[in-house]
C-alpha cells in the first residue's frame, strides 16, 4: 500500500473526471486563477491505521465507491431515497440551503435516519472563491446549523460548489470543522435529461475508490440511478459513504479529499 506522505503530479480541472488511485495527488485546478490544490486520495487515508476495522465494509478488502449528491433536496429526492432503501444502498447528501433544506426539511431528517452522510453544499451555492472570508463562513454556517438542527448531527464534509476552492476557504473550513470532498467521477448531469447518457458516462468513470457526483435536482439523474447500481454491483463494487470510504482513517478539517 502507498505511504500516506507519497504524492503524483498531474494536472485537473474545476470538473475532474479522472478516478484517483495514488494515495494522494497535487493537480492544478482551473479556478478564479491558477492555483496548485493538494488532494488526498481515500487509500491515503485508510493507510493511517493498518489495524483498525471499521463497521460492515473494510475498504482496503473489497472494492468500495461512493455515491454522491450535491444540491439537494429536492422534488426528486424521495423517489432517490427510496431507491437507495430498496438497493440498500448508501450515500453521502451535499445539500444545498436555499430554497433545498429549507423547503425539504423532512427529506433531510430522513437521509440522515436511513443512514447517509449529511453534508454541506452552502447555503447558496455562491463560488466561495470569489467571496470575502466572512461570507465564507456564513455559506457554510448557515447551512452546518440548519443541518444540525434538523439531524442532531453537524457536517463534517463539505463539498464547494463548482469545486472551487483555495487556501482561504481551507482555512474557513479547518475554522468550522469541516473537510472538503471532491470528486473523480462526473456524468456532467446538469447538461443532459437522458437517463441512459448519464448512466453511460458514470461507468465509463468508475473505478475502486471512486467517488461519484451526481445531482438530484436533475430530471435526467435520479432514473439513471437504479441501472448505476445494478451495473456496479454486477461489476463487484459495494457502495459506501465517504466517511466509510476513508475508514478506517478520518477526513481532517481544512484537508481536501479526492
Amino acid at each position: 500500500m502507498p505511504s500516506p506522505t507519497s504524492k503524483t503530479k498531474r494536472s485537473g480541472a474545476a470538473f475532474p473526471t479522472g478516478a484517483i488511485v495514488v494515495a494522494a495527488t497535487a493537480l492544478t485546478l482551473a479556478l478564479t486563477g491558477c492555483t496548485r490544490l493538494e488532494t488526498t486520495a481515500p487509500s491515503a487515508v485508510r493507510a493511517t491505521d493498518v489495524q483498525a476495522r471499521f463497521g460492515p465494509v473494510d475498504c482496503r478488502e473489497v472494492k468500495c465507491i461512493a455515491l454522491t449528491f450535491d444540491a439537494g433536496p429536492s422534488e426528486h429526492s424521495a423517489r432517490l431515497l427510496d431507491i437507495l432503501k430498496e438497493e440498500q444502498v448508501p450515500a453521502t447528501f451535499f445539500l444545498l440551503g436555499k430554497r433545498h433544506i429549507d423547503t425539504y426539511p423532512e427529506l433531510v431528517k430522513r437521509m440522515a435516519d436511513e443512514g447517509h452522510e449529511v453534508a454541506s453544499h452552502t447555503w447558496t451555492h455562491r463560488r466561495l472563491t470569489e467571496l470575502s472570508p466572512d461570507e465564507i463562513r456564513e455559506e457554510l454556517e448557515h447551512t452546518n446549523a440548519e443541518i444540525e438542527r434538523l439531524t442532531g448531527r453537524r457536517p463534517t464534509l463539505m463539498r464547494p460548489p463548482q469545486g472551487r476552492t483555495d487556501d482561504t476557504v481551507h482555512g474557513i473550513s479547518r475554522e468550522l470543522g469541516l473537510s472538503e470532498v471532491l470528486w473523480s467521477v462526473t456524468a456532467k448531469d446538469y447538461k443532459t435529461t437522458d437517463p441512459d447518457l448519464i448512466t453511460r458516462r458514470v461507468l465509463a468513470q468508475s473505478s475502486r475508490d471512486g467517488i461519484i457526483l451526481l445531482h438530484d435536482l436533475y430530471d435526467g439523474t435520479v432514473p439513471a440511478v437504479p441501472g448505476i447500481i445494478a451495473e456496479l454491483k454486477k461489476r463487484g463494487y459495494v457502495f459506501v459513504t465517504v466517511p466509510q470510504l476513508l475508514a478506517p482513517g478520518v477526513a481532517e478539517p481544512g484537508e481536501v479529499y479526492r
